[in-house]
């Protein structure tokens, strides 16, 4: 199965989810953004890896906004080359108003990330030519506020079709790929990936997440995910590793 198909599954099986309070507003790129999210896909996913990176779920000025994971503006416009038009959701958070690619806040995380990305292999073909990052999860919640609420602080009974969902999803992505590493972007990642592949998959890991909420992350996620990628043995796939 193409990774536009299951992705395209992926989003009809989420969509007809609920949500209750405190979450007020759920917004699935996978649909208003479904053109920039294809194209990541088709250009940097088409062909098998060695290395799966994942993340949570998007965050709200990337994957939100983008359509591509850990998808800060200036990177997936300026690095990935991507910069198709972006809807907007069928009913839009007044705080949390989708901006495309004119969306002038950075997110932080992803700039993190795709920046060494890029400082380590310069283009992105270099990059995707044995990795990819895509994330567990395709929604956005909110409270009333517009404050951002990650699924793992959903409740139980929200969460367990929501995670089947995203379990099944992600053992299409292995079946596909057939990476060797599936490296889970922070704690949450890294435990779905275990609950949903297994022992008899890929081997799964877990580096340090870059969010700006992190103390550890603000001190050095470089340094720290480099670590963690050596001890793991990703070093010719990793994202500042020796190749």
């Amino acid at each position: 199965m193409s990774l536009t198909r299951a992705a395209l599954e992926l989003s009809r099986a989420v969509d007809v989810l609920s949500f209750s309070a405190p979450i007020t507003h759920v917004y699935n790129p996978l649909t208003y953004a479904w053109a920039s999210h294809a194209e990541y896909l088709q250009r940097y996913a088409s062909a098998p890896k060695r290395v799966v990176y994942i993340g949570m779920n998007p965050g709200p000025f990337g994957m939100t906004q983008t359509g591509v994971p850990f998808g800060e503006v200036g990177f997936v416009r300026d690095w990935l080359g991507l910069a198709a038009k972006i809807e907007r959701p069928a009913i839009e958070h007044p705080k949390r108003p989708i901006q495309g690619f004119e969306c002038t806040r950075s997110e932080i995380s992803g700039a993190r990330l795709w920046g060494a990305i890029a400082q380590r292999y310069g283009r992105p073909e270099a990059f995707f030519a044995h990795s990819v990052v895509l994330n567990y999860c395709p929604l956005v919640f909110m409270e009333a506020s517009g404050r951002n609420v990650t699924p793992d602080k959903l409740r139980r009974s929200e969460c367990e079709p929501l995670f089947a969902a995203c379990d099944r999803h992600l053992a299409q992505v292995v079946r596909a790929l057939e990476p060797r590493w599936v490296i889970g972007i922070g704690h949450f990642a890294a435990a779905r990936a275990r609950a949903a592949l297994g022992t008899a998959g890929p081997t799964v890991g877990q580096i340090l997440h870059p969010s700006p909420a992190s103390p550890r992350a603000n001190r050095g996620w470089l340094q720290e995910a480099e670590r963690e990628l050596r001890d793991l043995g990703v070093c010719d796939s990793c994202v500042t590793g020796d190749s």
